[in-house]
């Protein structure tokens, strides 16, 4: 076996931990395969000889590639996927709705706020242990400034500890069994977490009509909730504006979020917002544990 052979051993070996790291990084599992793909190639194209530990050295420059990625991403502003509107069933692989079930879809969606250097320091070191003196040559900063980036990150992706406080965990059970049961089609679940009287508004840019309408009454919005249960693989529960709420984000990208009143242990109102600016400016977090 020659050395270029061993060294595509070694990179393949590694394949199912830096798929994982570039699918953090990214949030899209067909991004995640250009990374690899693109890291390969720079690898194979490196002298590899002189490298003491090949698995540091493979996770580095898959790194650079996902930050120039990222950075790229940030620097084109890009149209609003269609999966936002209320009628349009996401249809990413079944695969990757897996994926980005297990790693958490308010995860991806509140790494998809950062910038790409706080999006690479956090998932590098509070996800995967690197130390910051390695992050610092990927990102091109010193050391300090790296912990910085990651304790910035950190921050964001937690929240604001001033809304853990009080009914949160009450609130969040209510928005967990509201969106298992939009996922089973389970109308009875619905109706058991939604007060008579709810009202539903969608923005807009959540409706085919791109006209905002109103829905209104536990079993008119049931229904709703229900014929969307397709979409909701797609979704997870994450804080919006400090009170749990559906954030739904097919392929990595937020495209939905079901923001929810909650009084007395059922949801008043909810709110879909899918217009990118409204988006933009709420306040998501991932709830613990």
């Amino acid at each position: 076996m020659d050395d270029d052979e061993r060294l595509a051993g070694r990179f393949e070996a590694n394949r199912p931990r830096l798929r994982a790291v570039a699918y953090r990084m990214l949030g899209s599992l067909s991004d995640a395969e250009d990374a690899l793909q693109e890291a390969w190639l720079r690898a194979s194209a490196a002298d590899a000889s002189v490298v003491a530990n090949l698995e540091g050295w493979f996770t580095t420059i898959l790194a650079r590639v996902c930050l120039d990625m990222l950075r790229s991403r940030k620097s084109r502003r890009e149209d609003p996927l269609e999966e936002g509107r209320l009628d349009v069933a996401a249809d990413g692989p079944e695969d990757e709705a897996m994926l980005a079930d297990s790693v958490g879809f308010a995860l991806l969606v509140v790494l998809d706020t950062l910038t790409p250097a706080e999006r690479v320091a956090f998932v590098l070191h509070d996800t995967f242990g690197l130390p910051f003196d390695e992050i610092a040559a990927i990102t091109g900063r010193s050391p300090a400034a790296a912990r910085q980036l990651a304790s910035r990150a950190r921050r964001r992706v937690r929240g604001p500890a001033s809304v853990r406080t009080g009914g949160l965990a009450r609130q969040r059970q209510v928005a967990e069994a509201f969106l298992a049961a939009a996922r089973g089609g389970d109308l009875n679940g619905l109706l058991a977490v939604l007060d008579p009287e709810v009202v539903l508004h969608a923005d807009a840019a959540a409706v085919p009509s791109g006209v905002a309408v109103t829905i209104r009454g536990a079993v008119a919005v049931a229904r709703n909730a229900r014929a969307a249960s397709v979409r909701s693989r797609y979704s997870g529960v994450a804080l919006v504006n400090g009170t749990p709420g559906i954030v739904m984000a097919p392929r990595g990208r937020l495209t939905v979020v079901l923001a929810f009143t909650i009084d007395e242990n059922a949801i008043s109102q909810i709110d879909v917002i899918a217009d990118p600016a409204r988006l933009a400016e709420l306040h998501l977090a991932v709830l613990d544990g």
